[in-house]
């Protein structure tokens, strides 16, 4: 049976891929934008105002959040943090408080791994304590504004590193590896918990209809270190990783971001195992062969 869901953020990484995935299995798809809409399969919506036509949304099933400031888009000056940390929480109430008024069926709204802060080499689940850095914080306070929906079947996603050759940071790699520019990061023992975007937008799918609730880590089964994966990624491309990049100089070309490339998470996806979802890209070798072949 066909169902009709909103998403947010419809134009990113994640976001377009969802679109399309949904499409194509024949659901009705209606894109929450920020501009006049310019076609019948968009809706307003305004998070800072704290609007969304509810007019254009009647008879939705279910909303995908996906919409927030890129944490690594710019340097974490005090401006841009409070970006990052506003378009989340401004951005989550107005959703949830539009689910919670159109009685829909589930939110999937958009959290990221960075609710564990550093976890070092220690495996964490969705059980586990958040961390107490700047992403953990603004994630736990991301959490917090999508529980305003209280009738609404609310699911969290802590997505990790989302794996796709045209974007994010593997797109960004992939084009330094190819000309054998590539090595690893820091010390390269961080570990850095990963999922393809065919994984990710198959998860979504597969959390609009479950029964599942709360927080769900959106990470394959067998995060890698950055030695590792920076290893399998120069394999895949067949090209050599002589290259390593030091931390200060990423602390120095990244700055506060930078703690997410050198810091180390390791999270594993309990909750989606337990619910009987399958990966199709559990390992990442294999993985990574198959997205330097696209």
């Amino acid at each position: 049976m066909s169902r009709t869901i909103a998403v947010t953020g419809a134009s990113g990484l994640i976001g377009s891929a969802l679109v399309a995935h949904l499409r194509e299995k024949g659901d009705t798809v209606i894109k929450l934008v920020r501009r006049e809409p310019r076609a019948k399969d968009e809706a307003l919506w305004d998070p800072m105002e704290g609007k969304v036509d509810l007019v254009a949304l009647e008879g939705v099933d279910s909303i995908v959040h996906l919409a927030g400031a890129g944490v690594g888009d710019k340097r974490w000056s005090t401006a841009y943090k409070g970006e990052i940390l506003n378009s989340r929480l401004y951005g989550t109430t107005t959703i949830a408080n539009a689910a919670e008024e159109l009685k829909i069926k589930s939110l999937v709204s958009s959290s990221a791994i960075g609710w564990y802060g550093e976890t070092g080499n220690r495996a964490v689940t969705e059980n586990d304590r958040g961390g107490d850095d700047f992403l953990a914080h603004v994630c736990l306070e991301w959490e917090r504004a999508a529980d305003s929906a209280p009738s609404v079947r609310t699911v969290k996603i802590r997505t990790g590193l989302v794996l796709d050759p045209t974007g994010g940071a593997l797109g960004r790699m992939m084009p330094l590896f190819k000309f054998g520019f590539g090595g690893k990061l820091g010390s390269g023992k961080q570990w850095w918990s990963w999922i393809t975007i065919h994984d990710e937008v198959r998860a979504i799918d597969f959390l609009i209809d479950s029964d599942l609730s709360g927080p769900i880590n959106l990470t394959a089964p067998n995060p890698a270190t950055n030695s590792e994966f920076t290893a399998a990624l120069a394999r895949a491309l067949r090209r050599p990783a002589l290259l390593p990049v030091p931390g200060f100089a990423l602390k120095l070309t990244l700055g506060g971001f930078s703690t997410e490339i050198l810091g180390s998470k390791r999270v594993l996806p309990e909750r989606l195992n337990e619910a009987g979802f399958t990966f199709d890209h559990p390992h990442l070798a294999p993985a990574l062969a198959k997205l330097a072949a696209h």
